[in-house]
């Protein structure tokens, strides 16, 4: 299926086009965006976490709420969260109030604070080069070998909610792939790609 203008008159991926402001304005101006900074990507990370399993809409409805609830997703605040912040994260109704991700969460800034390397550094580590932009929704994985490396290693260092497929969409999400189909409207972020 090719990307058919949506009602403001641009092309617009196929699973953003249609859709509320707040999910068109996701797809406009953040998602495939370049971008880099280990609190930043910190919270792109516990942000796909939560979704798994979730629309992503939910996750944007509510993410000021998450952002207020996890300090801003600063990692040395969020890894000295106690027992008593998940009790207080259990109770507050701005977010998703699941105890697995929310401890996840917790465990994820804790193996951030602990890395030998900075968390950008790290997870810009594994993507890959720069490559065409898929032609439909269809061309494009849930996994790359690329993601499961990702996943792989973040593991292996205490991360957890990071699995293959959450590790691509982070990748997309932050810019290290460009999954924007070619009749889309908002431009290359990446050299190479488009």
């Amino acid at each position: 299926m090719t990307d058919l203008p949506d009602d403001d008159g641009r092309s617009r991926c196929e699973w953003a086009r249609g859709q509320s402001e707040l999910y068109r304005d996701y797809h406009d101006q953040e998602w495939g965006r370049v971008l880099r900074g280990r609190d930043a990507l910190f919270e792109r990370m516990s942000l796909e976490a939560f979704q798994s399993g979730l629309s992503w809409l939910i996750i944007l409805r509510k993410r000021d709420n998450f952002r207020r609830a996890f300090a801003g997703f600063e990692i040395e605040t969020v890894a000295g969260y106690t027992d008593r912040d998940v009790t207080r994260l259990m109770a507050d109704e701005g977010i998703v109030r699941n105890r697995a991700k929310i401890e996840a969460t917790i465990a994820n800034a804790r193996a951030a604070a602990e890395l030998d390397v900075d968390l950008s550094d790290l997870l810009w580590s594994y993507a890959p080069p720069a490559r065409p932009r898929p032609a439909t929704l269809a061309d494009v994985p849930a996994i790359t070998p690329e993601s499961q490396a990702m996943a792989k290693d973040l593991k292996k260092r205490g991360f957890r909610f990071v699995g293959p497929t959450t590790a691509y969409a982070l990748m997309q999400a932050t810019g290290m792939v460009d999954d924007h189909t070619v009749s889309c409207w908002v431009p290359p972020a990446r050299p190479g790609s488009g």
